[in-house]
């Protein structure tokens, strides 16, 4: 009988006895799991590993937390990125999930909801595995190909996120009727006291920028204000 193949997960973060503690209770989860200190060995151990989580602290010894995602998520557009920071306020919140993570999680923290946070994230990239649309979509003049998470207008192709392609998904299988954050937070992220309403924002702003020219003025993502979004293609 074959053994499964074990989820991979890399945790960047300087804190030791945090990170022995992260690795002993995600060993004991299943997960197959490395680490590294600073942020460029960070970057280093995503190469060699190719993980399919990081969680990623934002004081790092040598670099700004928020450039060290930046890059990992455009090295690998499909990997999922959890920040894991005592910094606590909206705003950095917010330049995370713009970065390019997933998920955000304050400290103090639980190691369960720690390990409730990943194990959302590896369902909703199972559940976008087995619903996305054979083929492109088309959104104006963007041809959308979901399962590789790429955008394409004219010559010009763009990389999304996981989570921009699975909110896309949802939007696309209702175009023309609204879509409230709630059932966006609860059919992408699928956990409860997991990510708000802001994070649903943030992905939508970012999907709006590589879907159409002046994101300032959408076209195809349009808000109904009090509710959610609504697709129009």
């Amino acid at each position: 009988m074959m053994s499964k193949v074990k989820q991979r997960v890399l945790i960047i973060e300087d804190e030791p006895d945090l990170v022995r503690g992260l690795t002993d209770a995600l060993g004991f989860e299943g997960y197959e799991v490395a680490s590294a200190l600073t942020g460029d060995d960070g970057i280093r151990a995503a190469r060699a590993q190719k993980p399919d989580c990081i969680i990623l602290d934002l004081m790092l010894p040598d670099r700004n937390g928020f450039s060290v995602c930046g890059e990992l998520r455009r090295m690998y557009p499909r990997v999922s990125i959890l920040i894991l920071s005592a910094r606590s306020q909206e705003s950095d919140i917010i330049r995370g999930l713009e970065a390019g993570a997933d998920d955000y999680v304050t400290k103090p923290f639980g190691v369960g909801e720690l390990i409730a946070r990943i194990r959302s994230l590896f369902r909703a990239i199972r559940r976008q595995a087995v619903s996305s649309p054979r083929g492109p979509i088309l959104v104006g003049r963007a041809a959308v190909d979901l399962a590789a998470q790429m955008v394409v207008i004219g010559r010009k192709q763009e990389a999304l996120t996981f989570f921009e392609a699975e909110c896309l998904r949802i939007l696309h299988g209702r175009a023309g009727s609204v879509v409230s954050r709630e059932e966006l937070l609860q059919e992408v992220w699928g956990a409860e006291g997991g990510p708000s309403s802001r994070t649903v924002d943030n992905v939508i702003v970012k999907l709006r920028r590589k879907l159409q020219d002046d994101a300032k003025k959408p076209k195809h993502i349009l808000t109904v204000y009090g509710t959610g979004y609504k697709l129009v293609l």
